[in-house]
């Protein structure tokens, strides 16, 4: 909004938090007077009470704070939700504590330091109830190694170009490439590199998980100009518009191939048709397909399209053609 200042959406929410209970006790303060005192810009005071209305405790208008300032003072209404102090039970109390615990073993948290001084504050308030959030721990770890993830960072930082020796599991072969890096962000559980690969001569984003070797290069790792960072707010899969999309039935036991693969589409299979998931893969090349439908020995059928189900016969057949035929 015009007039308002850039900052972080971290900082806004910070100032609104302090802000509501603030102008509920003041009501009719001027608008002057309240920007003076709470270290903003009229602008910026309005900007945040127009933000106001959008918020509160639920969607209908009488949960939305109400805010009225046209007159030259501040009045403040239906906002006693957020005015009154917080108080949490034992369960919201423990679940945020397992949170922040969590948080704190995020690799390259900055906020390290916030996240200990708010768990030992909810630690000393709960005091005998914050025990059971000792015995509950969430694994956020997807595998990429911290030392890995600093090194990334740092050639961001620096920037520094990096030469990758990357596994490209679409063809089962790890690719050697370099990279002008342009940010380490995490999405849905998984850490990435994004950055400028001369070798597809694009802007990539690459799975930490996947890096088996990051050399930073003496070299300057300026993106160039057209370079962009791509929006992550619709996940990290960009599916092509010429990819195949191939049908598969993972019987119980391969059912991990939904979780380590992208997969479009995952309806479950009962138990009495014999469990398992049917999942829709879209992919520009069959050939790791092929391989890992044959590594799964039968737990693993694709269905559709018909081509790759005969590729996948065809394969199958010629494999079981170098074994010598046994009686019975």
């Amino acid at each position: 909004m015009a007039g308002a200042t850039q900052e972080t959406a971290t900082a806004r929410l910070a100032r609104l938090l302090t802000m509501v209970p603030w102008l509920v006790n003041r009501q009719g303060i001027d608008v002057q007077q309240a920007a003076d005192d709470l270290g903003v810009s009229v602008e910026q005071l309005e900007a945040d009470l127009q933000l106001l209305f959008l918020c509160g405790y639920g969607q209908m208008p009488d949960e939305l704070i109400e805010a009225d300032w046209e007159g030259g003072k501040v009045f403040v209404g239906n906002a006693d939700t957020i005015a009154r102090p917080l108080r949490l039970g034992v369960d919201e109390a423990v679940t945020l504590m397992v949170g922040l615990r969590t948080l704190r073993e995020v690799p390259g948290l900055d906020e390290r330091d916030a996240v200990d001084r708010a768990l030992a504050k909810l630690e000393d308030a709960a005091g005998a109830a914050a025990a059971p959030a000792s015995r509950v721990r969430a694994d956020v770890d997807d595998g990429t190694s911290a030392e890995l993830l600093a090194r990334a960072r740092q050639a961001v930082t620096d920037r520094r170009r990096v030469h990758l020796r990357y596994l490209v599991p679409a063809r089962d072969e790890a690719t050697e490439r370099d990279v002008d890096p342009m940010r380490v962000v995490g999405d849905e559980g998984r850490w990435y590199l994004e950055g400028w690969c001369h070798r597809a001569e694009d802007t990539r984003l690459f799975r930490m998980d996947r890096v088996e070797e990051l050399t930073v290069l003496d070299v300057d790792g300026t993106p160039p100009p057209g370079a962009r960072e791509r929006d992550l707010s619709d996940g990290t899969f960009r599916p092509g518009a010429d990819d195949l999309v191939v049908t598969l039935r993972l019987l119980p036991g391969a059912t991990w191939v939904a979780d380590y693969y992208v997969v479009e589409t995952s309806q479950d299979v009962p138990a009495a048709d014999g469990g398992g998931v049917v999942v829709r893969i879209r992919t520009a090349d069959t050939a790791w397909l092929r391989r890992l439908v044959w590594r799964m020995g039968g737990r693993a059928v694709v269905l559709d399209p018909p081509e790759v189900v005969a590729e996948v016969a065809e394969g199958a057949a010629a494999a079981l053609a170098g074994y010598p035929a046994t009686e019975g």
